[in-house]
């Protein structure tokens, strides 16, 4: 059987033009001291076989040994500038580097080949006199490497009273080597005590690590989430025990995202929600219809149809600098609610702008563009509402009597029942339009700016009396549910244009095309026609919203970086 060679491995230099390392006189790994040696360093003299088995040799430990052990251990970079090389001269070589106290007096370049003093009054001791080196452990103990402290000010971490990793397994190590030294010497008898030294010793568990002194900013992800919920994975080999998951941030529980779910999950929801949701909007429809069937609804219906007359004064028809600026407030709402969406999940952004008057201030490509598209829908309102008024056509929208809400429930009840209310866009509309087209016009669309424009680059950041009375976080909190109602707002819209007689409505808002007469331009697909071409326009500026497009569009208004 191969046995371990006596010199070990030779590397490069440690210097140039220097031996090769370790020197010749290092270490030599410990072997059994009844084995035949294949050469002999000179000056020292083999040890003569014929020593009576029953006076054990008892070699003491030796100084010299462990100061031996601690010159042949590497040493690295000072801890800190003008410092002496790292672990320092004091610190314990690391386990498995030292050999036997015997082997390496026996090896080391002029050492003497007899025993040292006092060995033969130690040799009539019996074996559990010799006390332990209590002064090995606590140079393991002290040599473990410790890095930056936790908190400033704060001692290198870990501290001193944790001890190495391998502490464990040091201590019967040396109790092993120490018994080794003692035990009498024979050549012929195998070592049946010995374990092989591959066979890996279990490691002690990591010490409990001291809580954390400043406010903790990161939480489990999703992976950490689910080890939590389920059963542990099986640790894999040659990786540490991962620590234990800690808990949700303080104030609620974990939040679960779509994608922690599996498509057979998110599709077994869905259709759930969807069945759920046509049996309440059968239930609805059955009641609305109940409703209006007994006899106070009916005489309801009868004094609120839905609507009231304008006043005499309200113009009649849709002119044509309505219909563009609808076309273009659906253009720009469409983009603007994209790339909000797209700023709100981003994490890492392709480009970066910075305005040319301050390189400092850079926001990403896709939020330059969301504000950029924001000051257009805001022009395009301001023009509109300006004309509304100028036009007079605000009575259109705007309620110029109170009798618009019982009216607003009148038409909400016949829709809900399925039997559209009667109406003609092109002359009025029903009350509950007015309403919802005055709350976009005049109250989300403001709280949609106001809250933008406290979110943006344009609002002061150093008025800390004004940031102190509109706070970011309410922006936030008002903004994004103003999305929402405008996304909710367009998806009823849009079925009800096309559900309530779609070609008139189109010629209505496309075309400014119809008459008093709520039968006439039933036919005429020229509404039709025009709104397929504003979805094509739209479909080519979702399609064109990309960095490639927008990259030189965006330099002619600043510095754009991309990654």
């Amino acid at each position: 059987m191969a046995s371990t060679p006596r010199f070990p491995r030779r590397g490069l230099p440690r210097v140039p033009g220097g031996q090769p390392w370790p020197p010749a006189g290092a270490d030599v790994p410990a072997r059994p001291d009844g084995a035949p040696d294949a050469q002999e360093p000179e000056g020292v003299e083999p040890e003569a076989p014929s020593r009576p088995s029953a006076a054990p040799d008892v070699a003491p430990p030796a100084p010299a040994s462990t100061d031996a052990e601690t010159r042949d251990m590497r040493r690295g970079l000072p801890r800190e500038p003008g410092g002496e090389p790292w672990p320092p001269a004091s610190a314990a070589s690391p386990d498995g580097m030292a050999p036997a106290a015997g082997s390496s007096a026996g090896s080391a370049p002029g050492a003497t080949s007899g025993p040292p003093p006092g060995a033969d009054a130690a040799a009539g001791e019996p074996v559990d006199a010799v006390p332990p080196a209590a002064g090995r452990t606590d140079a393991a103990t002290d040599g473990v490497r410790r890095g930056l402290p936790r908190e400033p000010g704060g001692e290198p971490w870990p501290p001193v009273s944790a001890g190495p990793v391998g502490a464990a397994e040091a201590a019967p190590r040396e109790a092993s080597a120490s018994h080794e030294a003692l035990a009498p010497r024979e050549a012929s008898a195998p070592r049946a005590d010995l374990a092989p030294s591959g066979a890996p010793a279990p490691r002690a568990a990591p010490a409990p690590r001291p809580p954390l002194t400043v406010r903790r900013t990161v939480w489990p992800g999703a992976a950490a989430r689910k080890t939590a919920a389920g059963a542990p994975p099986a640790p894999t080999a040659g990786r540490a025990a991962r620590a234990p998951v800690a808990a949700p941030p303080p104030g609620g529980g974990a939040r679960l995202a779509l994608g922690d779910y599996s498509p057979v999950q998110l599709l077994g929801s869905a259709a759930v929600l969807g069945v759920f949701a046509l049996a309440l909007a059968g239930i609805a429809v059955l009641l609305a219809r109940f409703v209006l069937a007994i006899g106070p609804g009916r005489e309801f219906l009868a004094a609120f149809p839905g609507e009231y007359p304008l006043p005499a004064s309200a113009p009649v028809g849709l002119p044509v600098w309505l219909n563009v600026t609808h076309f273009l407030n659906s253009l720009f709402l469409l983009l603007i609610i994209r790339t909000g969406w797209q700023v709100r999940r981003e994490k890492r952004p392709t480009a970066f702008w910075s305005p040319r008057a301050n390189k400092k201030r850079r926001i990403s490509l896709t939020l330059w563009f969301h504000q950029a598209l924001d000051i257009l829908w805001i022009a395009n309102g301001v023009v509109f509402v300006v004309l509304l008024f100028v036009t007079g056509q605000w009575m259109r929208i705007v309620p110029t009597s109170w009798e618009v809400f019982p009216n607003a429930l009148s038409a909400a009840l016949q829709y809900a029942s399925l039997d559209w209310p009667t109406e003609n866009g092109w002359v009025a509309y029903n009350s509950l339009q007015q309403l919802s087209y005055f709350a976009i016009t005049f109250v989300a669309a403001p709280l949609a700016i106001v809250s933008g424009v406290r979110l943006s680059g344009v609002w002061p950041k150093d008025a800390d009396k004004l940031n102190r009375l509109y706070p970011a976080e309410w922006a936030r909190r008002v903004h994004f549910p103003t999305m929402l109602f405008f996304v909710a707002f367009i998806a009823v819209h849009v079925f009800l244009v096309l559900a309530t007689g779609a070609l008139r409505n189109l010629n209505h808002m496309y075309a400014a095309r119809g008459a008093v007469d709520p039968e006439a331009y039933t036919t005429d697909p020229t509404g039709l026609l025009l709104f397929a071409a504003s979805l094509l326009v739209m479909a080519a500026a979702w399609v064109a919203a990309r960095p490639a497009v927008l990259v030189p569009i965006a330099r002619l208004f600043g510095d754009v970086k991309q990654r």
